[in-house]
């Protein structure tokens, strides 16, 4: 009879006896450092077109909204929790789902309508706009507030800021 050990260690071996056995009959030309230069490949140019700032910015934002949805979705699946406690936890994920796809949404129409790159966190009925544009006028800041207010019914309270 197996038991679950041995049956892990011969799934394992058998991984890595295949990949041996993979690696040993691939050509040598693989291996080559100057192999892309041979063939005519040559080094591809990189450039980041997006602000230091806005990268950060939306990194930054990322990861608190992950680590809230983390211990928002310990929250629901924790026993201990009381149904009312589930509920809002359940609720509040709806809400941060909900505002993730409008800032998707607000960040697209604004980068159409002014062509840069911008960021955009709704925070409750506050919104922070986050421009990397060098024409900072009030017209166009005016223009964005218009934009991002047209997409909701009740009064939001939309700050503009150019970086």
């Amino acid at each position: 009879m197996i038991n679950k050990k041995n049956l892990w260690f011969l799934t394992l071996f058998s991984l890595v006896l295949v990949l041996s056995i993979y690696y040993v009959t691939m050509p040598s030309e693989v291996f080559k450092v100057g192999n892309q230069e041979d063939k005519g490949i040559g080094e591809e140019e990189t450039s980041i077109s997006e602000s230091t700032l806005i990268a950060a910015l939306k990194v930054e934002d990322d990861s608190s909204i992950l680590e809230k949805i983390n211990s928002l979705k310990e929250k629901l699946t924790d026993s201990e929790a009381t149904v009312e406690e589930k509920n809002s936890a359940f609720e509040e994920l709806k809400t941060i789902n909900k505002n993730s796809s409008i800032e998707e949404t607000l960040e697209a129409k604004i980068k159409e309508s002014c062509s840069c790159e911008n960021f955009v966190k709704i925070d409750g009925d506050n919104i922070r706009v986050v421009l990397d544009s060098d024409d900072s006028s009030t017209t166009m800041a005016n223009n964005i507030m218009r934009l991002v207010q047209n997409e909701f019914d009740e009064k939001m309270y939309i700050s503009v800021k150019f970086n």
